[in-house]
């Protein structure tokens, strides 16, 4: 199965030069943790949770009207092209630690695959279940 099986299509990024309350605002407003942060053509620059804003924003009392997504977003992130093997995706996951996967082609973004993505899957791996419990217990192997 290949990621553009299960991905979803459909998501919500962010500009790099908007205020941090830009990014609040959508992850509220569409229940989400972590957003996609692109430059003016698509292409993904980095990724913000709603941790990088509590932690490199607010916690560090820079204010977040004025301060910019590409200033406390998470740079060199992860990803995955829509025709790379699901199971792949799910073991680069577990690896890294991380519950949401930006699909990209060509650098733009395509796509999102979660942690619920690969749940739905109909025919769940013995390497992405382990992958995902990996994630799901929060516990990091060395």
């Amino acid at each position: 199965m290949k990621v553009s099986d299960i991905m979803s299509g459909h998501v919500i990024s962010v500009g790099q030069k908007e205020p941090v309350t830009v990014a609040a605002r959508l992850m509220k407003r569409h229940n989400l943790g972590a957003l996609p942060v692109c430059d003016e053509r698509g292409n993904l620059r980095g990724l913000v949770t709603d941790r990088d804003i509590v932690t490199r924003c607010i916690a560090m009392d820079l204010d977040p009207t004025d301060t910019m997504l590409r200033e406390i977003m998470s740079r060199g992130v992860t990803t995955c092209r829509p025709g790379d093997d699901a199971d792949r995706a799910a073991a680069a996951m577990g690896r890294e630690q991380i519950r949401r996967l930006p699909v990209t082609e060509d650098g733009k973004l395509v796509g999102m695959v979660s942690l619920a993505d690969m749940a739905r899957r109909e025919k769940l791996t013995m390497e992405a279940a382990a992958a995902l419990g990996d994630i799901s217990a929060n516990i990091r192997r060395g």
